[in-house]
């Protein structure tokens, strides 16, 4: 389905624009707010304090070996990755998808 903007939705701001999306998420029934959208990001992180509130055993949790490396050259290395039910929009108008 196409997804379009009104006149409404450029209301305060300045274009052209570079804004990052925020949206809220449905992640594994829990209702997840100020969720970054940035399409240029070749990983999908998920802070462990957001981990925790989803009360998911940590033993669900696959080992990762590679580390992420920050702007600034820091280097992290994951807990691990797991697969999340992930819903957007609202019905009719929804779709579920699974992301690691």
């Amino acid at each position: 389905e196409v997804i379009t903007f009104s006149q409404a939705d450029y209301e305060g701001v300045r274009l052209p624009h570079d804004d990052p999306v925020v949206v809220t998420l449905l992640v594994e029934l829990f209702t997840m707010k100020r969720i970054l959208i940035d399409n240029g990001s070749s990983t999908d992180i998920l802070y462990k304090h957001a981990f925790d509130q989803l009360r998911i055993p940590a033993d669900q949790l696959k080992p990762v070996k590679t580390p992420l490396v920050g702007f600034t050259g820091e280097t992290i290395h994951p807990l691990g990755s797991i697969n999340l039910s992930v819903v957007a929009g609202t019905a009719p108008c929804q779709t579920q998808v699974e992301m690691t």
